[in-house]
């Protein structure tokens, strides 16, 4: 009987051979339940399996991924960001520093009272929240009611505090705060017996919108919280939306985007307020910048 193939030698250490033989195994190359170290350098002649260098990412591209997780864990997506860590963990071209980066956060990829907060929302629990910022100062809330969102592709936790002291908003929305996430670095939570809140504190605000901000705004899909959105039939190039919020601060920044297209009619107090920023801003444009 002749043989179909011809035959080939490979000196290999037996390091080198235990190594194969668990490739082999991962990639299905056996005769019957054993490693088959031929049918896998075959399937890599035949190009069944591709053979890449493991050594050639660039530290751009290493860094350039490391932002990216750093960006996924300020966004809160941690299960993309811990995928993305064992992908560059299996590099070997990360220095040491930032190997000892990924290794703890994979360890440890959420602070666990982030954890903590997010169980007392989905029970609808209050709780209070004490932790100390960067400059040392101690705050202390008690949260009655509370929602992890995303403002400017960063994560806070807003929430209802019967608390209103050093809340700069207008006076019917100071029992809302927003706390930015990643500025929290250790936490201390417990629950109370104050009750849940089935919202925050809002106020309608009522806005017009111009030019090709208001043909565009109709033609997209509204703000989850308009309740009203619709033409001025004395006006028709003028579109009114009456919006329900509850932070003046972020809706202000949303609107500073569009400048002259956008101006709000009612509350009044809100109105003024906006105004004052402009002012401010129109002042700083008038004169002569620092030298």
């Amino acid at each position: 009987m002749t043989r179909k193939g011809q035959a080939i030698t490979l000196s290999l250490q037996e390091r080198d051979k235990r190594a194969l033989e668990a490739l082999a195994l991962e990639f299905g190359k056996t005769w019957g339940d054993k490693p088959n170290i031929s049918k896998l350098v075959q399937a890599i002649a035949r190009r069944e399996l591709a053979i890449a260098p493991n050594h050639d990412w660039s530290g751009d591209r290493i860094q350039a991924l490391n932002q990216a997780r750093l960006a996924l864990i300020d966004r809160g997506d941690i299960a993309t960001a811990v995928e993305l860590a064992r992908l560059l963990g299996d590099r070997s071209e990360l220095s040491l520093p930032l190997r000892q980066e990924i290794e703890t956060f994979l360890n440890s990829p959420s602070h666990p009272w982030r954890w903590q907060v997010e169980t007392y929302i989905r029970r609808q629990q209050s709780f209070t929240l004490s932790y100390q910022d960067a400059t040392d100062r101690l705050w202390r809330f008690t949260i009655c009611h509370a929602a992890i969102v995303q403002h400017e592709e960063r994560e806070y936790l807003d929430c209802w505090c019967p608390d209103t002291q050093g809340n700069l908003d207008l006076p019917e929305l100071q029992h809302n705060w927003s706390l930015r996430l990643d500025r929290i670095q250790d936490a201390v939570l417990s629950p109370t017996k104050n009750p849940w809140r089935k919202d925050f504190d809002r106020i309608s605000v009522e806005f017009y919108l111009y030019g090709r901000l208001a043909a565009s705004y109709s033609q997209s899909k509204n703000h989850p919280e308009d309740i009203e959105s619709d033409w001025l039939p004395e006006h028709p190039n003028i579109r009114r939306v009456v919006r329900s919020i509850y932070n003046t601060y972020w809706f202000r920044r949303e609107l500073r985007r569009h400048g002259s297209e956008v101006e709000v009619m009612d509350p009044k107090p809100l109105r003024d307020l906006i105004a004052e920023d402009y002012r401010q801003m129109c002042d700083r444009y008038s004169n002569p910048p620092p030298s």
